[in-house]
């Protein structure tokens, strides 16, 4: 009998795998069912598309700032990149310029010739491309931001203060400056101008008298030969006076 009973259990007929799974499956939402559903709830549909837009306009904004933020770091860093590259090639370059001073000196005394002369041309051209500039020549209207003065004199046919001399060349590296340039400045000669005399205060003139007072004044002013006459007038009357008088006393 037990065989007989596992026989009828296997005879019994399985439940069908495929209706339950029907049943799952109807639980399920399909794509066509979501837009079926959004379709007849209108405002929910618009209110998902609110929230998308706005979810999208917030992404793009962190994005422009990341963007930004990269942009500046990367012109920072170039920047900060290329200024160290100046600092290095400027402290090559002045500690060359001892070596440059000497070669001047040289090339003053007429010692740069023959292949020194050679090696010490092509040594200047190399500094000149490394963006390497020498300034500082006789003549030249002095600067105090360049120029360092370390002898002062006064000279006549100079307009103002300028360069008489250089001792020592000055150096720059594109706007860095490197050294100043020692120099002897000349300022223009400063006349002596003698101070004027105050002019003596004119007499206030007399006015002028009429012709005729004038001349009536001059024919009342007796000369002197006038004086004469009449002297000499009154000593022949005043005899003949005294005659006169004894001639009435004989009488």
């Amino acid at each position: 009998m037990t065989d007989e009973g596992n026989k009828e259990a296997d005879d019994r007929p399985e439940p069908d795998d495929a209706d339950g799974g029907t049943g799952g499956d109807a639980d399920e939402l399909t794509v066509d069912d979501i837009l079926a559903a959004a379709s007849d709830d209108g405002q929910a549909a618009d209110d998902a598309v609110l929230v998308l837009q706005s979810t999208v306009e917030e992404r793009t904004r962190d994005l422009q700032r990341i963007t930004a933020e990269f942009q500046n770091y990367r012109k920072r860093v170039e920047r900060d990149k290329a200024r160290s590259g100046e600092l290095a090639t400027a402290a090559v370059l002045q500690s060359l310029l001892p070596v440059l001073d000497d070669l001047d000196r040289a090339r003053d005394h007429g010692d740069l010739n023959g292949p020194f002369g050679s090696v010490a041309e092509q040594l200047g051209n190399a500094l000149a491309k490394h963006g390497l500039e020498s300034f500082g020549t006789k003549g030249d209207a002095f600067d105090p931001q360049v120029h360092e003065a370390v002898a002062h004199m006064q000279m006549p046919g100079v307009d103002g203060p300028t360069c008489i001399d250089v001792m020592r060349s000055g150096y720059r590296l594109g706007d860095k400056l490197l050294r100043p340039a020692l120099v002897a400045v000349a300022e223009p000669a400063e006349d002596a101008v003698p101070a004027e005399a105050d002019p003596e205060p004119e007499a206030p003139e007399a006015p002028e008298a009429d012709a005729d007072e004038v001349e009536e004044a001059a024919e009342a002013e007796p000369t002197d030969e006038d004086a004469a006459a009449e002297s000499e007038g009154e000593a022949p009357e005043g005899k003949g006076k005294k005659k006169k008088d004894k001639g009435g006393k004989d009488s």
